[in-house]
């Protein structure tokens, strides 16, 4: 590792909704020789202080001290730095923490790169393409036409307030919906009541029975199916639950909501008809993004994103409808391989 070290060293950044990942490699063939990782790292919904905070501890993780004097080039995939423009405030955002947070690095670097997260992932797919589609669906969503490396044409990653529809927050959201929805007696039975109550620290007591929602996909209470006798879960516990939930929700950060999402794939696993209809929708909403980009039959659509990985639970739903447009999803783990690529290319003058 140490004489790797002393060759022409690149940075690589994604810095998404949820983490900023660094990896350091090498400028020749971009093998990579380290990696670190911080908190959030979205140009636009995280203040510039915490986000150059965030830049510098991934990046100093990454990044031996030893080392930092040999960085030639440093790219960064931004979430919240989308538009086309240099001077769009995501973009002028990020420029500023990653300047900053490398220059109290001791990193001089000259040739800095600010990216949006999904020019960088679109970068990632092999050979580092320089023209097609990209999507984008992990705590927020996106899809983009790029030209020349460059986002030619955006659709939503608005945000979680605006947009983001289909994306992990908007899953989230959905499922503390149709929690509540069932709690006031508006909406069908769905063992996401219980999963999302526990999951946000609500007392036991004010939670669903087991028996009030039937195995998963029959969605009609035990007690008006049979007859059998069951913990029937009552007004007042259905208070109780509304009682506690909100505030829970309303105690952090919108966008963490997220982290709701993977009780959604596990109920939709188990045949929670509820939680089936969120995905189904959520796919559905990411292929009319992709759909608005007027995509070409054939044409290459790379995707990234915790929704979309091999195991993710939009995968297969999405994979489906993109098909009847002919199109095929050429999947990448995330923008770190495309901002190492894109920072090798900028230091050979072809960025």
């Amino acid at each position: 590792m140490s004489n790797e070290l002393n060759q022409d060293l690149v940075v690589g950044l994604d810095a998404g909704g949820t983490r900023t990942r660094a990896v350091l490699a090498t400028a020749g063939d971009g093998r990579p020789l380290g990696e670190g990782v911080a908190g959030p790292g979205n140009a636009l919904t995280v203040p510039v202080p915490q986000l150059t905070e965030q830049l510098a501890e991934s990046v100093g993780r990454a990044v031996p001290e030893r080392a930092r004097g040999r960085v030639v080039a440093v790219a960064g995939g931004f979430a919240g730095a989308t538009g086309a423009s240099p001077d769009e405030p995501g973009r002028l955002n990020a420029l500023a923490a990653l300047t900053a947070a490398l220059g109290g690095l001791g990193i001089a670097t000259e040739t800095v790169g600010i990216h949006s997260d999904i020019e960088a992932a679109f970068a990632s797919a092999p050979g580092a393409p320089a023209d097609g589609l990209a999507l984008v669906a992990g705590t927020g969503a996106v899809a983009a036409r790029i030209a020349e490396r460059r986002c030619a044409a955006t659709v939503d990653g608005d945000g979680w307030l605006l947009g983001d529809d289909g994306s992990g927050f908007w899953i989230g959201r959905s499922a503390v919906r149709a929690a509540l929805r069932m709690a006031d007696g508006r909406g069908r039975p769905t063992a996401l009541a219980a999963a999302v109550g526990r999951a946000l620290g609500l007392p036991e007591e004010a939670l669903p029975y087991e028996a009030d929602v039937l195995p998963y996909g029959t969605n009609a209470p035990r007690h008006e199916k049979d007859g059998a006798a069951s913990g029937k879960w009552s007004r007042a516990q259905r208070e109780a639950f509304r009682m506690h939930l909100l505030p829970a929700v309303m105690a952090q950060p919108p966008v963490r909501l997220a982290r709701l999402a993977p009780l959604v794939a596990e109920a939709a696993r188990r045949d929670d008809a509820v939680a089936g209809a969120i995905l189904d929708e959520a796919a559905g909403q990411l292929t009319d993004t992709v759909r608005a980009l007027e995509p070409r039959p054939g044409e290459r659509i790379v995707a990234t994103g915790g929704l979309l990985g091999p195991e993710g639970p939009l995968t297969a739903p999405l994979t489906s409808r993109l098909r009847a447009l002919g199109l095929t999803l050429d999947q990448v783990p995330d923008g770190c391989p495309g901002a190492v690529a894109l920072a090798r290319l900028a230091h050979e003058g072809h960025g």
